[in-house]
């Protein structure tokens, strides 16, 4: 049987800006491919002492399998490999593993066998950068910062998210656990982590109580991700911060929530907070409904959809707003190449105290700037 460091070079945490209930996450190098990965592992205060395979060791089959069936979304991140290590350190370093790369069933099957064991199951994931997730571009620094996307992006968000919704219904799929440190965004692409909170619905689709299901997760859709993204508030009323992750808390987190307060953002389209006010009030039944109300949001800002005006003046203002934030988003990444630069020649040794000085300086004005951005 193969040693984990046959598979896998395990290097540091990735997950410390928000740590999830079920599992850490490490990057880690494929040795198989030469590609790095994010190694998700479950936590070892989840193995049970009789061997039984608790909801969080079964929550690792059930996200393996939902990322298979949805395989074909373009925002839901790739499974690369799944399978069980013996190591019981939360970080491991050695042991013995079984890897199953993407055979969910065999995975599935050998569960009840590696847990008795005492093994813990894990799932290697495509790795997506750091800088991409919203939860850590967009939590304040300091008191006071508030940061929120453009209208244009959060638009475009919407429908990728929407459209991944669509397709995870279509085979009665919800994913329910919405929440900023599971979105990653660059501009452009929406990629979605952790589904292993997420339900295969069984039965009749159209049963009242799998239908009640798609409703929640439109609303989860509009409260836990949309209302923050377009006010860089949490629905709670409160500065973002990491969500609690138990299954009990996935179902109740945004339960109460019915109507959102846009006050703190009066500039924001009436449009689009009616889109999402009529989300949180759970009026939307299905994601075609709520992708026909956002169709309509998204014509008053100059974006086509079929059976929807758009002015040509509208029409011609986006394109130049789009390549605005384009600039925007690289002047920004430049800024951030030009701290980085300073930072690493101020801690030179040999260097002059009025040359470090000055470099501190700047990288200090620099972040002062950044501070003030325009978009998370």
């Amino acid at each position: 049987m193969p040693n984990l460091i046959d598979l896998y070079r395990i290097d540091n945490y990735n997950d410390t800006f928000a740590l999830g209930h079920y599992a850490r996450v490490l990057d880690a190098l494929d040795r198989r491919t030469g590609h790095n990965v994010a190694f998700k592992v479950m936590r070892p205060e989840h193995l049970s002492p009789d061997g039984d395979a608790r909801w969080e060791y079964r929550a690792f089959a059930n996200e393996a399998n939902l990322l298979m069936k949805l395989v074909d979304s373009p925002q839901v991140i790739d499974l690369v490999d799944c399978g069980y290590i013996s190591s019981q350190s939360e970080a491991p370093g050695d042991g013995e593993i079984t890897s199953f790369q993407r055979d969910v069933m065999g995975f599935a099957q050998a569960m009840a066998n590696h847990a008795q064991e005492g093994w813990r199951p894990y799932l290697t994931l495509e790795n997506l950068p750091r800088a991409s997730n919203l939860l850590y571009l967009m939590k304040p620094n300091r008191p006071n910062i508030r940061w929120r996307l453009p209208s244009e992006e959060g638009l475009a968000l919407a429908l990728q998210f929407a459209n991944m919704l669509k397709l995870s219904h279509q085979q009665g799929i919800v994913y329910l656990d919405h929440k900023l440190e599971h979105v990653y965004w660059d501009g452009t692409q929406l990629q979605v982590i952790d589904l292993n909170s997420s339900r295969q619905l069984e039965g009749d689709p159209n049963s009242p109580s799998n239908l009640q299901y798609y409703r929640m997760d439109i609303h989860n859709l509009c409260v836990g991700i949309l209302y923050p993204i377009f006010t860089g508030l949490s629905p709670q009323k409160a500065t973002l911060r990491p969500q609690p992750g138990t299954w009990s808390d996935v179902e109740a987190r945004y339960k109460d929530i019915t109507e959102l307060d846009f006050g703190v953002e009066p500039t924001l389209s009436s449009a689009i907070k009616a889109l999402l006010q009529q989300g949180a009030a759970m009026q939307y039944a299905t994601v075609d409904e709520f992708l026909n109300r956002l169709y309509e949001a998204g014509a008053l800002h100059g974006w086509d959809f079929p059976n929807h005006y758009t002015s040509p003046s509208s029409r011609d203002a986006r394109t130049q707003l789009r390549a605005g934030l384009t600039r925007l988003r690289k002047g920004e990444e430049l800024l951030r190449e030009a701290r980085d630069l300073f930072r690493e020649a101020a801690i030179q040794e040999g260097i002059t105290d009025d040359l470090e000085a000055e470099l501190r300086r700047l990288v200090k004005a620099v972040n002062e700037t950044l501070n003030n951005r325009v978009i998370p």
